[in-house]
C-alpha cells in the first residue's frame, strides 16, 4: 500500500471527522462538505487517473473530475462514515486500505450472476463454455463487496447468509455498466433464460427435476454487488430450538438437488453436452459444412423449454390459465428439432410423431412417445381454435403436461447426441431409420454409447431395458 500512502492518509484524516457528524443518516452532500474531502478527491485523481479508471470520473463544466457520489457510495466509504457517526467501532485502517484498492486497483470485469433455485454441493465449480457454475463460501462472497470489513457491521451480512452456498452461473460481461442495479427485466436484451440458455440447458438435461433462474445480478468484484433481499426468494423454516419451535428465514430452493457423490458425473455430463451445443451452434460438421438452420432450431427449442420452466414452480404448481400455453412451448420445441424442410401439409404431425418415437430404443417406449405427442397436438389444436379440453380433470391435465416436459427433455438430449455426427438433416436420418435395417448402427449404438459413458442423473428406461 506504500505507493498510494498519501491517498490512504487523506482518507484516514477525513474519517476522523465522521465521529462529529449527527448520528442520524447523513446525505451525500453533508459528507462532501466535511473537512479534508477535497484532499481525498485530489489524491484520488493522482492515484487513479481517468485514463486508467474512467468509471471513477464525471464530467462537470467541461472538465473530468473524480465523482464524489461514486467515491462515497459505491466504495462504501460513506457507509463507513455513517457507522462511525453512530458510534460503531469501524476498523478505519481496513476501510482506508479497501478504499485505496477500490480506486487504484485494477478495474474489475463486470459479470452476470444467475441465482439458481437448485441445491449443489459445497465447492461446486463446473465450467460451462464461457460460464461457470459455482457455489460460493461466505468468505468468497464477502470479498466481492467493496469494503468487506463493513459487511459484519450492517444488515448486508444477513443478505449474504441467504446466498452462501447457493448455486450461481456467472459469466464475464465486459460491456455491461457497473452502476446499474440488478433487475430481472433487462431492457438491453431478452430475459435471462433466453440470453443464457447455452449454460442452463446442460443442467436441465442432467436431471428432470425443475431448475429455474431466481434472480440476476450484475457483479464487478470488489466494485459492485448490489444485493437486495427482495432479489432472493425466501421461505420460513421451522425447527425445534432450545425454547421450543423457532423460525428462520432461508433461501427458497426447489427439487433440483445434486448430491456430492454425483458432482464428478455432472461435470462430465456438462462438458460433453456443452461440446455438442458448441458444435451445433458453430455450424461445423466433419465435412465443414455450415448448417445455420440447425443452430436456429436448437436455440428456438431451448428458449421455449426454458420459458416453460420459468413459469413452472413444480409439477403441481402451474397456473391453470397457463397450462395450455406451457404445452405450446413444449410442442414448439419438439417441432423446431424434428420438422424437416421437406414436410408438407397433412404429413407434418405424423412425421413429428414418427421421428420422436424413432429416438427411443424399445417398441413400448416408442408407442408411449407417440401417444404423448399425439395428445399434445390434439390439445394444442383445441386451444388455438379457442375451445377447451373436456372430460379431463386438472390433475390429469398436469400429468399430461409433466409427461410432455419429460419427453421434450429426452428429445432435445437425444437430438444433441445424434445431430453433430451427421451432415444431413436429422429428420431424414430418423425417417430412414424407421424404414431401413440400419437403425442399430445409426441411432441405437450412438445413444447407448453416450448414456453409458456420460449418463445423466437417471439413465432412461429404454436404455436400461434388456
Amino acid at each position: 500500500m506504500s505507493k498510494h500512502l498519501s491517498l490512504r492518509e487523506a482518507v484516514l484524516s477525513w474519517l476522523e471527522y465522521a465521529g462529529g457528524l449527527s448520528p442520524t443518516p447523513q446525505s451525500i452532500v453533508v459528507l462532501m462538505l466535511q473537512p479534508h474531502w477535497e484532499d481525498v478527491v485530489r489524491e484520488v485523481a493522482a492515484a487513479a487517473p481517468r485514463e486508467e479508471h474512467p468509471d471513477l470520473y464525471v464530467k462537470t463544466d467541461g472538465d473530468w473530475i473524480p465523482n464524489s457520489r461514486t467515491l462515497l457510495e459505491a466504495s462504501g466509504l460513506g457507509t463507513a462514515a455513517r457507522l462511525i457517526a453512530r458510534g460503531v467501532p469501524v476498523p478505519v485502517f481496513e476501510v482506508a486500505d479497501s478504499f485505496v484498492t477500490f480506486c487504484a486497483g485494477p478495474a474489475p470485469v463486470p459479470e452476470r450472476w444467475l441465482l439458481l433455485n437448485g441445491t449443489f454441493p459445497q465447492g461446486t465449480r463446473i465450467p460451462l463454455g464461457r460460464y461457470t457454475l459455482q457455489t460460493f463460501t461466505a468468505d468468497e462472497l464477502n470479498q466481492t463487496i467493496p469494503m468487506p470489513a463493513l459487511n459484519v457491521l450492517q444488515r448486508r451480512s444477513h443478505d449474504l447468509d441467504l446466498i452462501t452456498g447457493a448455486p450461481f452461473l456467472h459469466v464475464p460481461d465486459p460491456g455491461r455498466p457497473v452502476t446499474r442495479r440488478p433487475t430481472w427485466f433487462d431492457v438491453t436484451g431478452p430475459r435471462a433464460e433466453a440470453q443464457h440458455w447455452q449454460a442452463l440447458l446442460p443442467l436441465m438435461l442432467w436431471d428432470s427435476e425443475l431448475l429455474r433462474v431466481d434472480s440476476v445480478f450484475t457483479v464487478a468484484r470488489g466494485r459492485l454487488f448490489d444485493l437486495n433481499p427482495r432479489d432472493v426468494p425466501t421461505t420460513i423454516q421451522v425447527y425445534e430450538g432450545q425454547y421450543g419451535k423457532e423460525e428462520v428465514e432461508v433461501r427458497d430452493t426447489g427439487a433440483f438437488h445434486v448430491p456430492a457423490e454425483y458432482l464428478p458425473a455432472l461435470a462430465d455430463f456438462c462438458t460433453a453436452i456443452s461440446a455438442k451445443i458448441d458444435a451445433v451452434m458453430a455450424g461445423a460438421t466433419h465435412e465443414r459444412r455450415i448448417l445455420n438452420r440447425r443452430a436456429r432450431r436448437l436455440e428456438r427449442a431451448a428458449r421455449h423449454l426454458l420459458a416453460a420452466y420459468q413459469r413452472t414452480y413444480n409439477d403441481d404448481g402451474v397456473w391453470e390459465v397457463e397450462t395450455d400455453e406451457l404445452r405450446l412451448d413444449y410442442v414448439i420445441a419438439l417441432e423446431a428439432l424434428l420438422i424437416s424442410p421437406n414436410d408438407t401439409g397433412g404429413r407434418i404431425t405424423a412425421n413429428i410423431l414418427s421421428r420422436a418415437a424413432a429416438l427411443f430404443l424399445t417398441r413400448d417406449h416408442q408407442e408411449e412417445a407417440k401417444g404423448i405427442v399425439r395428445r399434445a397436438y390434439k390439445a394444442r389444436s383445441i386451444y388455438v381454435h379457442g375451445d377447451v379440453i373436456k372430460n379431463q380433470t386438472e390433475e390429469e391435465k398436469l400429468q399430461e403436461l409433466r409427461n410432455l416436459r419429460l419427453l421434450t427433455l429426452q428429445v432435445i438430449l437425444r437430438w444433441l447426441v445424434l445431430t453433430p455426427s451427421d451432415t444431413e438433416d436429422l429428420a431424414l436420418l430418423l425417417d430412414a431409420a424407421v424404414r431401413s435395417p440400419g437403425r442399430p448402427n445409426r441411432i441405437d449404438q450412438p445413444l447407448r454409447a453416450f448414456f453409458t459413458t456420460t449418463p445423466p442423473h437417471h439413465r432412461p428406461a429404454d436404455i436400461t431395458a434388456p
